[in-house]
């Protein structure tokens, strides 16, 4: 693995690791695609862009080297609490597999815990783990719910994505505001009324 330092400044320093082989196969390949697209590599403003976007790739693509069962396994706690636990307006970033273009927006999960719970934050990881993949919506959607309920064994889950995709912004339809939103619930979330007590939480703001 290679580790990349950036400058300090003031108290900031930020660490990126890239694998070599990766970065230089990915790197030869961005150049070839910018020439194809008729540009100049050698100028100036294009000479380090294809390992800048080399790098920047496996960033936004990290989820594949994150575990999300082991994630919510490593503060994993035994509570004797039965009322739900929301986490709400968790911002997610990910790659649409079909043009590799940004969708954009926030996960809302929600469980109800049956004699284990985890860290708030390892929600929030999952999502990352999840979101930072080539993916579709409905099917990030459906992983969360499922890592969650199959790792903790709650009583329920229920998880509402909704985002903006930029690929419907920038191509196709170009429809600017529209925002897409998808939804998967198990067990106890099945029922109309816990359901709609979740819902109610996530249209709340509280703070």
């Amino acid at each position: 693995m290679e580790y990349s330092l950036n400058n300090r400044d003031g108290n900031y320093q930020r660490i990126e690791k890239y694998n070599v082989v990766t970065t230089e196969k990915l790197s030869n390949h961005y150049k070839s695609i910018i020439e194809l697209l008729g540009e100049d590599t050698s100028r100036e403003g294009l000479e380090k862009t294809p390992l800048r976007v080399a790098k920047a790739i496996q960033f936004l693509l990290q989820g594949y080297e994150m575990d999300p069962e082991e994630i919510l396994k490593s503060a994993m706690f035994k509570e004797d609490y039965r009322q739900m636990v929301v986490v709400k307006e968790i911002e997610l970033f990910s790659m649409c597999e079909h043009h590799m273009l940004p969708f954009i927006g926030k996960a809302h999960v929600a469980y109800i815990p049956n004699g284990k719970i985890t860290g708030l934050s390892k929600i929030a990881r999952v999502v990352e783990a999840f979101s930072r993949r080539l993916q579709v919506q409905e099917r990030l959607t459906t992983q969360i719910k499922d890592c969650i309920q199959s790792t903790l064994e709650p009583l329920g889950v229920a998880v509402v994505i909704e985002a903006q995709h930029l690929c419907m912004q920038m191509r196709g339809v170009q429809k600017q505001h529209s925002v897409t939103t998808t939804s998967d619930f198990t067990g106890a979330f099945n029922r109309v009324a816990t359901r709609e007590e979740f819902l109610k939480i996530i249209s709340t703001n509280l703070h």
